[in-house]
């Protein structure tokens, strides 16, 4: 009996270790070890750690940027040290560098071009990423006009010129205010939409739990934590229940019925909203003073 193939992932690391020598010492360091990871097509992926714990080696890795002292790393079934298999992949570094005498318009036609694209289909896709990432209004102001959270936009409206598959972020919202990784985030969902691939580093913990299907968490090089959201933060032995105006007669009788059946209820108390919704929430209200009166 035949059965059906396993469909290719989006990236995958086998037994992926990078080895660094020191300069000048007879030591080495070791960034990433054993590292077997998997990311579907359609999934937002994050790959989470501290300062040091190997993230930006390992998407420097599967970038084919830096070379694997063992193991294999492929990009839709393809080894990544092969340029063919980064025709499908756009990438947003954590601190992109951009000529600041461009423009908004003149920084993706020049991506554009450098991806091969000419003519009628450059100014199409130009028009497209400009409206996507919501700067069809700030086209013709040069970067060094732009702000930090305007810049990140147009860096990933740039990795996505060439109409990527798979999309690479390191730190997508590193010195963005709240608004500004709000909207961030809410393209990178939109993207998922559209059928693409994303892989994120970040060590923003509540940033990653609002958009990824799927984590890995490295520390000192090693996979430690890796599997769905859902089943990560899922406590196995508790249940939680969220009642809405309960009387307090129904909470001593679900105290009740929970003794009886060998239960425990260990907290009780008003949800909480983030500190950052709270921001948001403030700043969206507050009146606007700087109108001309």
């Amino acid at each position: 009996m035949d059965y059906p193939a396993a469909p290719i992932p989006a990236v995958a690391l086998t037994g992926v270790t990078k080895i660094f020598p020191v300069p000048f010492q007879r030591r080495s360091v070791v960034a990433v070890r054993d590292l077997n990871l998997a990311v579907a097509v359609g999934q937002i992926y994050g790959l989470l750690g501290p300062n040091g714990s190997g993230k930006s080696t390992t998407l420097k890795i599967i970038l084919g940027l830096v070379p694997p002292t063992r193991g294999q790393a492929r990009i839709f079934g393809r080894d990544s040290d092969r340029v063919a298999s980064r025709e499908s992949v756009g990438f947003l570094p954590e601190s992109p560098y951009f000529y600041k005498f461009l423009t908004g318009e003149e920084t993706l036609r020049f991506y554009g071009k450098l991806c091969g694209l000419r003519g009628a289909a450059l100014k199409s896709r130009v028009e497209e990423m400009l409206a996507l990432v919501g700067l069809t209004s700030a086209r013709t102001r040069r970067l060094a006009g732009y702000s930090k959270g305007m810049l990140q936009r147009i860096g990933l409206a740039q990795a996505l010129i060439q109409e990527p598959s798979l999309l690479v972020l390191d730190e997508p919202t590193a010195g963005v205010d709240p608004a500004g990784a709000r909207e961030i985030r809410d393209l990178i969902l939109e993207l998922k939409t559209r059928g693409i691939t994303v892989l994120l580093s970040s060590h923003l913990l509540g940033q990653v739990q609002e958009i990824c299907d799927r984590v890995g968490i490295l520390a000192n090089g090693v996979l430690v934590r890796e599997g769905a959201l859902s089943e990560l933060l899922g406590v196995e032995n508790q249940t939680q229940l969220l009642l809405e105006n309960a009387p307090p007669n129904l909470l001593e009788a679900i105290d009740d019925l929970a003794a009886r059946s060998g239960a425990r209820v260990i907290e009780r108390g008003r949800p909480r909203t983030s500190l950052e919704q709270l921001f948001l929430e403030a700043t969206e209200a507050a009146p606007d003073e700087s109108a001309d009166e």
